[in-house]
């Protein structure tokens, strides 16, 4: 087996068998990573040389017997996280030559576990987007291609595409990404591979490049749902410096994943049933819940009939939080700086942020400026916060009922270039499975479960109860057990071409 075939846990034990040396996986990473990164920009900046010093020193770690449960094992890190000494872009050129004097709470947690760090990888500038095609360095292409349309170059959703790429072409055994609105799930149903957000609350937010506070959440990628939940134990957990982090304790999830679901109730809510849904996406979700009914589970018709508002609420909350966020980048503080010698303060805050921001984000600063602007506060974002206070109780009264709930995860197959990005109305229907989760705060889980006719990846949805991550990581465990999801992209790791 070559090195970068293994998953993640097999990584683990193999490591720890002395089958092979953390310097020798990380080599054969890195050395995957300069050949298909060109292809793919699944990466903007690398750092092979400090993943194979890293690799180094963890084998040193494990031979005094005092490796850590991450020892070894090579991840992309999202762009969005900051990484002391190596630059943290946000995919934006607002923010090109920023190298942050320290490090994020998650990506700390994954170094002192061990992990040893390639890169960071490409996402939507400031994780605004459903493509990964909004990155000032460019998209990243999906390493699956259509049957009847090889050449099409297919996005590998957002806004975590280059973490989500990476790990289905075998550039990396597990990355990081972050949630706000489908941003893990979305692209890891594109990319055929697992992604996970969790709680809100339950993995520290400090030192990741805020897009909308009260929604982000970081979460894991990985090849299998054992693999997102051996990732998701390390990077979660209390942290003092964010105070929207959740004092509860890390279980062990990957014990969950061999949890039996007989018994448990399964929720489908009828308001997922929406019009014009390909038909390969309901037959998908058919088939999920029938191997959740073999498998003990009992299958349950809910309603959560709020759920038409979550998309329009999600619009208007999340720019809301963003036009805040982003105010911070004026030019002065940090980052790029565009003034004429003799402008004013005004003119250089804009100078600056003209060039800087790209078009979607411009556009959703201007959709927050608006809805927080007197006049348009009351009817607009305390509205729609009123919504989601429903949405949440459309939840809270559904778990009087069930123990999960499975949806799909995505509307569509992974769909190229050019199809859906010249409207953004379209491109905001790609959360509209997704978002109810980071509107509720809720755990999501996706699952690669089929292939659609042009043989592109489909994936379930696993949306579980408040820090209940366990019983997700059981239900998703299940559905992949019984999908028996074995199919791979053309592009990846030992393929030639």
């Amino acid at each position: 087996m070559r090195p970068t075939d293994f998953t993640l846990a097999g990584a683990i034990a193999a490591l720890g068998e002395g089958a092979l040396s953390a310097e020798e996986l990380t080599r054969a990473h890195v050395d995957a990573m300069e050949a298909l990164n060109p292809r793919l920009n699944a990466f903007i900046t690398t750092t092979p040389e400090q993943a194979l010093e890293a690799a180094r020193a963890s084998d040193a770690r494990r031979a005094r017997g005092d490796g850590g449960p991450l020892e070894g094992i090579p991840l992309a890190i999202k762009d969005l996280f900051c990484t002391e000494g190596v630059r943290t872009t946000a995919g934006s050129k607002i923010l090109a030559g920023f190298v942050p004097p320290y490090e994020s709470t998650v990506t700390s947690r994954l170094k002192r576990d061990g992990a040893v760090f390639l890169g960071k990888a490409n996402l939507d500038e400031f994780a605004m987007g459903s493509s990964n095609l909004t990155s000032a360095h460019g998209g990243v292409l999906n390493p699956w291609s259509r049957r009847n349309d090889p050449e099409a170059r297919l996005v590998p959703g957002g806004s975590s595409g280059g973490s989500a790429a990476a790990v289905a072409a075998r550039l990396a055994l597990g990355a990081t990404g972050t949630d706000t609105g489908g941003s893990i799930r979305q692209p890891a149903a594109f990319c055929g591979i697992a992604g996970i957000k969790p709680t809100y609350g339950r993995c520290s937010r400090f030192g990741i490049v805020a897009f909308a506070s009260s929604l982000d959440q970081a979460g894991p990628f990985a090849r299998t749902v054992e693999d997102c939940a051996i990732l998701l134990r390390s990077m979660a957990g209390h942290d003092p410096r964010d105070s929207t982090s959740a004092e509860r304790p890390v279980p062990d999830f990957a014990a969950a994943c061999g949890r039996s679901v007989k018994g448990l109730r399964v929720g489908v809510p009828k308001e997922y049933r929406l019009d014009g849904t390909p038909p390969e996406i309901e037959r998908l979700w058919r088939r999920g819940l029938e191997w959740l009914r073999e498998a003990g589970a009992e299958i349950v018709d809910i309603s959560l009939p709020h759920t038409k508002y979550a998309l329009p609420t999600y619009y208007i909350v999340a720019p809301a939080e963003a036009s805040s966020n982003l105010a911070r980048y004026d030019g002065v503080r940090f980052g790029l700086r565009v003034a004429e010698r003799d402008s004013d303060l005004r003119d250089l805050y804009e100078r600056t942020r003209e060039a800087g921001f790209g078009a979607e984000v411009r556009r959703r600063i201007m959709i927050g400026t608006y809805v927080l602007s007197a006049g348009y506060y009351d009817a607009y974002y305390l509205k729609a916060q009123k919504v989601r206070a429903l949405i949440a109780r459309d939840f809270r009264q559904a778990w009087e009922k069930v123990d999960a709930i499975v949806t799909p995860a995505t509307p569509s197959a992974a769909f190229a270039e050019g199809e859906n990005t010249d409207d953004p109305i379209k491109m905001y229907l790609n959360d509209v499975f997704t978002v109810t989760a980071n509107l509720a705060g809720l755990p999501g889980l996706a699952v690669p479960a089929g292939l659609d006719p042009q043989g592109l990846p489909l994936g379930l949805q696993v949306i579980g109860r408040p820090f209940d991550e366990e019983t997700v990581f059981a239900v998703g465990a299940a559905i992949e057990r019984a999908a028996g999801f074995a199919a791979l992209p053309a592009i990846r790791a030992g393929v030639p071409g």
